[in-house]
């Protein structure tokens, strides 16, 4: 139950009230939150943004890969993806996600795929095309950043043609191809922006998921 009105789910099938799968093992989910957002900025503030949300993927054990200021249905957003090591066993799980942040609550678009038994393979075939050198390299929103996966090359979108199948590319192109298709619902899309001096009170245009219903399942299914 989310502001999320409408979005094209061609190759998914849903597993429960917003979640999807794909053939390939591709999750995608949609979520709302109605709490003042935890970013470390707002969009307004695009290097603090960045800054505060590699600080945040490190402490938490993982990496944040890149995060990309745009928009969802018109809504200022801001794009993440991030790697964290798989819970059990080798590998890594690669999470992207679409946030679109206003002053009392957000809503979220997620996109999920982890590595399968064969691992690193992507990694490898990078670092030998540019060289131990030149692979590792500071984290560009945060040089000097310590703790969590390593910043590398191998993780930027100019491989993806290479590797079609990674989990990462998967995640990336299921983003790119879903968000132009996503519609909001009016009433979220005219709440006050995140970063807004005080948070609004309650009124009736404030989202109340456990009565309004914001996920109406009117999507495209190609």
């Amino acid at each position: 139950m989310t502001p999320i009105t409408g979005l094209d789910l061609t190759g998914f099938t849903e597993r429960e009230p917003g979640v999807w799968t794909d053939e390939r093992g591709l999750v995608l989910s949609v979520h709302f939150f109605p709490l003042v957002p935890d970013l470390p900025a707002s969009l307004e503030e695009p290097d603090r943004l960045r800054f505060g949300l590699a600080q945040g993927a490190a402490g938490a054990g993982g990496g944040l890969i890149e995060a990309v200021l745009g928009a969802m249905d018109g809504v200022p957003a801001v794009r993440q993806l991030i790697k964290v090591p798989r819970p059990t066993g080798h590998g890594q799980v690669f999470l992207g996600s679409w946030t679109v942040p206003k002053a009392g609550c957000s809503t979220v678009l997620k996109a999920q795929a982890a590595e399968g038994a064969t691992t690193g393979m992507r990694e490898a075939m990078v670092m030998a095309q540019v060289g131990p050198a030149d692979y590792f390299r500071p984290h560009p929103y945060a040089p000097g950043l310590g703790g969590g996966l390593p910043y590398h090359v191998g993780d930027h979108e100019q491989w993806d043609a290479q590797f079609p199948d990674h989990p990462l590319t998967l995640v990336r192109a299921a983003l790119n191809r879903i968000t132009p298709t996503v519609t909001l619902d009016d009433r979220f899309k005219i709440l006050p922006p995140f970063g807004t001096p005080a948070a609004p009170t309650a009124s009736a245009a404030e989202p109340r998921p456990e009565k309004r219903g914001w996920f109406g399942r009117r999507r495209n299914q190609g």
